[in-house]
C-alpha cells in the first residue's frame, strides 16, 4: 500500500516497473486517500470493485489532480455505481472474442492478422474495459501453448501480422517476451508484430533497455500502438520514455477511446494529439466505447462523436486526426463513423 502522506509527491519514483505494478493501489479507501478524497465527494463508489477490481499505479496517480472528483484521468480509473447497471445493448463479450477464438489464446477477426491474449494481467483497470468480462483462465496464451500458437499461425501463408494483446503484453517479463519473439520471428511469412499496450502510459520505466534493445534487434517490422486517451496522461516521464524509443525505428501509434466525461470536447482531442505528437506519437484510432456492461455511462453518441472529429479536422492536419471508428462483431474491418 503506498502511505496516503505521498498524495502529493510528484518526483520520479525510483522503483522497477515490477515494483511499481507490485505496489499499485486495489482499494477505493487506499485511491480516496491517496487523492485527498472525501468519501462523501465520491458518487457511490462500493460494488463496482467488487465485479471489477481496482488497480493503478503510483506513476499514473501523481498526474491526477488531488482533492478534485471530476479529474478525467480518475474518471477513468474510478469504480462508481453506474458499473453495475444492466443496460440494455450492452454485453460482456461486445466484439466477438470468443466467436473469433482459433485455439488457445489465439483470435482471428480480420484477414492477414491475428491476435494473441499473451496474459490476462494489465497495469491498471479501466473502468471502461471490453474485456473485463473475458474467460482469462481458459483462453490466454501460456507458456506451454506458445509453440502450439506459432503452428497454427506457421500453417496459414496469408498471415502477415500478429497483434500482441491481452490484458496487456508489457505486463510479461522480458525473458518470457524474448521466447515469444523468438519462436514469432521464426515464421516465415510474418513480415510485422504489433503490441498494443498501455504500460507506457501508465509505468514509463516498463521500456527499460533490455526490452528496447530486443524490439530492435528484431527482423520483423514493429509496432508500438499505446492507449492514451487525454493529454495529462502524457506528463514529462512519459515522453521522457517515449522520444528515444520513437527515434529508434519502432513505429509508435496511439489509439483512445471516446469516454463521456474524459475527452468529449474538441479542445482535449486537440490537446491530446499535439501532446502525442510532441511524444513521438501518431494518433491512430478514436474508439466509440465497446458497449459491455458496465461502460453504459461512458458512451458518447454517435452523432456528437461525429461533431467532435469534424470539428478535430478543422484544426489539426490531417496526420494528427484520428479515424472514428466503432468494433463490430462479424465486420472485416474497424467501422468508420
Amino acid at each position: 500500500m503506498i502511505p496516503a502522506s505521498n498524495a502529493v509527491v510528484h518526483s520520479e519514483s525510483t522503483l522497477s516497473w515490477q515494483q511499481e505494478i507490485a505496489q499499485s493501489l486495489r482499494t477505493p479507501d487506499e485511491l480516496l486517500n491517496y487523492l485527498q478524497l472525501p468519501a462523501e465527494s465520491i458518487h457511490e463508489i462500493t460494488g463496482g470493485h467488487r465485479q471489477f477490481p481496482i488497480r493503478v499505479t503510483e506513476s499514473y496517480l501523481r498526474r491526477i489532480k488531488p482533492g478534485e472528483p471530476n479529474d478525467p484521468l480518475l474518471r477513468q480509473i474510478l469504480p462508481t455505481v453506474e458499473e453495475l447497471e444492466l443496460a440494455p445493448g450492452y454485453g460482456v463479450d461486445p466484439v466477438g472474442d470468443c466467436t473469433a477464438l482459433r485455439g488457445n489464446g489465439i483470435l482471428q477477426k480480420y484477414h492477414g492478422r491475428v491476435l494473441l491474449i499473451t496474459t490476462p494481467s494489465c497495469g491498471i483497470h479501466c473502468r471502461y474495459c471490453f474485456r473485463r468480462h473475458y474467460p482469462y483462465r481458459e483462453h490466454s496464451l501460456s507458456s506451454s501453448s506458445i509453440s502450439e500458437a506459432c503452428g497454427w499461425i506457421a500453417s496459414d501463408p496469408t498471415i502477415h501480422e500478429v497483434i500482441l494483446s491481452g490484458g496487456d503484453p508489457l505486463m510479461v517479463s522480458n525473458q518470457r517476451l524474448a521466447l515469444l519473439l523468438n519462436a514469432l520471428e521464426s515464421i516465415p511469412q510474418l513480415e510485422t508484430i504489433r503490441l498494443h499496450t498501455r504500460m507506457p502510459i501508465i509505468a514509463p520505466s516498463r521500456l527499460d533497455v533490455i526490452l528496447v534493445e530486443r524490439l530492435l534487434r528484431s527482423p520483423l517490422n514493429i509496432v508500438m500502438v499505446l492507449h492514451s486517451n487525454h493529454p495529462n496522461e502524457l506528463d514529462h516521464h512519459v515522453e521522457r520514455s517515449l522520444k528515444p524509443v520513437a527515434g529508434s525505428g519502432i513505429i509508435l501509434l496511439n489509439q483512445s477511446v471516446l469516454l463521456k466525461g474524459v475527452n468529449d470536447q474538441t479542445d482535449t482531442l486537440e490537446a491530446l494529439s499535439h501532446r502525442l505528437f510532441e511524444c513521438g506519437v501518431l494518433p491512430y484510432y478514436l474508439h466509440m466505447v465497446d458497449r459491455v456492461q458496465g461502460s453504459h455511462h461512458f458512451e458518447v453518441t454517435e452523432d456528437r462523436a461525429s461533431q467532435l472529429i469534424s470539428k478535430l479536422g478543422s484544426r489539426l492536419p490531417g496526420y494528427l486526426v484520428p479515424r472514428l471508428v466503432r468494433e463490430i462483431e462479424g465486420e472485416p474491418r474497424k467501422t468508420p463513423i
